[in-house]
């Protein structure tokens, strides 16, 4: 099954994925962007939130990834315009459940 997500920086066209933790990948990005850097880098602030993404995770070879296009199977899209500095969550209402939690 899985629990999959994908935050989108839209500036540069990239999506980041998560696998099985797209519950909590509004806290990951939330951690990412509290410490106010790179804004102006979508780069580097691609880098920092999939950081948080994949924290305790490193070395792992699955469960995360990179990728130019969005997948079909996610429930979750975290849209990031360092342009404007906007977010936009998408997740569809039969989901509701899950974010209760």
């Amino acid at each position: 099954m899985g629990d999959r997500g994908q935050v989108y920086i839209k500036d540069i066209r990239v999506y980041l994925y998560t696998h099985w933790n797209a519950k909590t990948l509004s806290q990951s990005v939330k951690s990412a962007l509290r410490k106010k850097e790179r804004w102006e880098d979508p780069e580097y602030l691609a880098r920092i939130i999939f950081d948080e993404m994949t924290l305790g995770t490193h070395g792992e070879t699955t469960g995360y990834g990179i990728s130019t296009e969005k997948h079909g199977d996610i429930w979750r899209l975290i849209i990031i315009d360092c342009n404007t500095k906007e977010i936009t969550i998408k997740e569809p209402k039969q989901y509701a459940e899950l974010l209760k939690t």
